[in-house]
């Protein structure tokens, strides 16, 4: 492995934002994906009524499972997932989050997931990509860690609310998934690649034609999921240049 610092600011191919130059994509593998192992929202999204067809983001780390050959997400480690759930049917008023002694300003009782990850990334200890938030307006909210939280077991947040109408309306907090360095033994633990490409599948499919990216420049805050290259496994023969 030769992970060396790059700078730029070139962005290259759409639906590839984490692409920082094209260098070594003739050496793309092509590969056979499992898609029983990944998961809607973090790595793919749901198609329409009328265009039925899944897209699987580019961009995703990979591993290799040794028994079937296929390839799944990359589990070097685990990442922190924490739900809030509001209870109670409020009708109007806000809450506050509160993450390792930082507390968010005001956030609607109604508030998207972008709204709620805007206001985490406000804090001082919240950077882009440390936090991403994801369900429907009024949640429930999914607070996936990452960045400078990547594998950690992250403590969980608390909030205060401030709500009106409803019935005793609260808003319950669980922690999903607990943060933790691998647990994968099936070797999806050992990092191969990055998916270069979008993939598209239908539902019920359990298998995808897909490259896979070897060699290149890349910029690992732009990537789909989070991705520390300092937690690469010992003896991986990838080589690529990350961005900073």
């Amino acid at each position: 492995m030769d992970i060396q610092p790059y700078t730029s600011t070139e962005t290259l191919a759409v639906g590839r934002p984490w692409l920082m130059s094209m260098l070594g994509i003739e050496t793309n593998q092509s590969i056979t994906l499992d898609l029983a192992k990944f998961s809607e929202n973090l790595h793919w999204t749901e198609g329409s009524r009328y265009q039925p067809e899944r897209k699987l983001k580019s961009g995703i780390p990979l591993g290799k499972i040794t028994a079937s050959g296929l390839y799944a997400p990359y589990a070097a480690v685990t990442n922190e997932v924490q739900t809030l759930t509001v209870t109670g049917g409020p009708t109007g008023g806000t809450f506050t989050i509160t993450f390792s002694g930082q507390t968010t300003a005001a956030i609607p009782y109604n508030a998207t997931a972008a709204a709620v990850q805007t206001a985490l990334e406000a804090l001082s200890n919240v950077d882009p990509g440390d936090i991403v938030v994801t369900g429907n307006a009024g949640g429930p909210w999914t607070l996936t860690y990452g960045g400078q939280y990547l594998g950690e077991n992250v403590g969980a947040v608390t909030t205060t609310e401030a709500f009106t109408g409803g019935t005793t309306p609260d808003i319950t907090i669980a922690t999903t998934v607990g943060g933790d360095t691998a647990t994968a033994t099936d070797g999806s633990q050992i990092f191969a690649g990055f998916l270069f490409a979008e993939v598209s599948f239908y539902p019920g499919h359990t298998k995808a034609a897909a490259a896979l990216m070897v060699h290149g420049q890349i910029d690992a805050s732009k990537l789909p999921v989070a991705f520390d290259p300092t937690d690469l496994p010992a003896g991986s023969n990838t080589h690529f240049i990350y961005g900073i």
